[in-house]
C-alpha cells in the first residue's frame, strides 16, 4: 500500500530529482515553456506552483526560500520581477500541462508544461473588441455597377 507517498520518486535519487526539478523550473521560467514527459511535467507542476505563489509577494525571506530551491540567481530574479507581475491577480493555477503524444525513441508520453499568463493564443479571446450594435434591417444597396466600356486597341498592320 502506498497510503500517503505523494512524491514520484522518477527513477532517481533524491538529490538527483531535486536538482533535475530545479533546472527545469528555471527553464521553463526562462523560456515559459518546455517539452519533457507527463511524469516530469507533473512533478514540475507540484515543484514551481508554490514558488510562482511565494514571489507575488517579494520579501528578502520569500526571496531566499525560492534561492534555496532554485540555486540560480537570474532565474529568481526573472521569476520576482516578470513572472510574478503578470500571475498577479491569478488565485492559482499558473502553468498548463498539454500532452503531445509519444516518444519516437522509447515511446514515452510526452508533455508541455508552460506558464498560463504568457500562451498568447488562449489568452487572446479575453481582450473583447467593442461591437458597435447594428440594426436587423438591411443598410443600403450598393449601386448596380456601370459597364465598363471597352477600348479597343487599333493595330496599324490589321
Amino acid at each position: 500500500m502506498r497510503h500517503g507517498k505523494k512524491v514520484n520518486h522518477l527513477g532517481r535519487k533524491t538529490a538527483h530529482r531535486k536538482a533535475m526539478l530545479a533546472n527545469m523550473a528555471c527553464s521553463l521560467i526562462e523560456h515559459k515553456r518546455i517539452n519533457t514527459t507527463v511524469a516530469k511535467a507533473k512533478a514540475l507542476k507540484q515543484f514551481v506552483e508554490p514558488m510562482i505563489t511565494k514571489s507575488k509577494e517579494d520579501t528578502t525571506h520569500n526571496r531566499r526560500i525560492v534561492f534555496s530551491r532554485l540555486r540560480q540567481k537570474e532565474a529568481v530574479a526573472e521569476l520576482f520581477r516578470e513572472v510574478a507581475a503578470k500571475v498577479g491577480d491569478r488565485p492559482g493555477g499558473y502553468t498548463r500541462i498539454i500532452k503531445l503524444g509519444n516518444r519516437l525513441g522509447d515511446n514515452a508520453d510526452m508533455a508541455m508544461i508552460e506558464l498560463v499568463d504568457y500562451n498568447e493564443i488562449y489568452n487572446a479571446g479575453k481582450e473583447k473588441k467593442k461591437t458597435t450594435r447594428r440594426s436587423r434591417r438591411g443598410g443600403k444597396k450598393a449601386a448596380p455597377a456601370a459597364p465598363v466600356a471597352e477600348t479597343k486597341a487599333t493595330n496599324e498592320e490589321e
